[in-house]
């Protein structure tokens, strides 16, 4: 089992459990002790859990100290990510003007448009663009910036002005962390601006974030809970986060498990 399918399973067991032994995970993932040890200890500097004597316990609302590199979110929740993917491409219509932001959720968004979309779609993200690039139907708009490694992300006040003139019918928007009382947060602050012109533009904002990014608090806020038209995630979320993002009138939208009938990537 790869380092990033342990992490996604040790996520999934302390979600369920609350508390779990190290002892227990190494049963779970047939791996020695001291590798899950080393595995806690990486966890809990990234925000994911707390370690405790003899084991570790689920750390909501605990700040995290920092994102875990691309190759390795790529791999973690890989499942859950494909299936928010669909879950939001199937929000957008044709002939809108769609926002994709950064993110290895957001490329499963592109990844999941149908093939006879048409419309434009605007991102800060090189891969969304390279998702897109052969799409006949789909007009691609990539702002400029300084680029970051990994994610392939381009932010600073190129890119902001760039969004700022635009103004999309809905947006698509990358997490860091998703908590109730810290709102959607995330770690790169040029990022976190250029996604506060797009939230400020666009009709409709919607944050992608699988379960493991539930209680997560990252370095930087984004913005509140409520202020966005919904969240989309494969699991429900924590009460006090639903509630959170439904107060105001935004939404949960929970992903199907398996892919939906073609009468069904557009609901009503």
């Amino acid at each position: 089992m790869l380092p990033a399918e342990r992490h996604s399973r040790i996520g999934e067991v302390l979600r369920a459990c609350r508390v779990v032994s190290t002892d227990d995970l190494a049963r779970e993932l047939g791996v020695s002790a001291e590798t899950i040890r080393r595995d806690l200890v990486l966890l809990e500097r990234r925000g994911t859990l707390a370690r405790v004597h003899g084991g570790a316990t689920i750390a909501l609302g605990q700040p995290a100290g920092e994102e875990a590199p691309f190759a390795e979110r790529t791999g973690t929740a890989a499942d859950a990510k494909r299936r928010i993917g669909r879950a939001a491409a199937g929000l957008a219509r044709p002939g809108q003007t769609v926002v994709i932001d950064v993110g290895t959720t957001a490329v499963q968004v592109a990844r999941a448009l149908p093939l006879d979309f048409s419309g434009i779609v605007a991102t800060c993200s090189l891969l969304v663009a390279a998702e897109l690039s052969e799409r006949p139907g789909v007009e691609v708009l990539v702002c400029g910036g300084r680029l970051r490694a990994g994610d392939l992300a381009v932010s600073n006040s190129v890119a902001q002005a760039f969004f700022a003139d635009l103004n999309p019918d809905i947006a698509f928007l990358g997490s860091g962390g998703v908590d109730a009382a810290a709102g959607l947060t995330d770690y790169y602050l040029d990022e976190i601006a250029t996604r506060r012109v797009i939230l400020g533009n666009a009709a409709r904002s919607y944050v992608l974030a699988d379960s493991s990014k539930f209680g997560l608090v990252a370095r930087h806020r984004v913005v509140d809970l409520g202020e966005l038209a919904g969240l989309i995630t494969e699991a429900e979320p924590p009460s006090a986060i639903r509630d959170a993002v439904t107060r105001e009138g935004g939404t949960v939208v929970l992903a199907e498990t398996s892919r939906p009938n073609a009468e069904e990537v557009h609901p009503g």
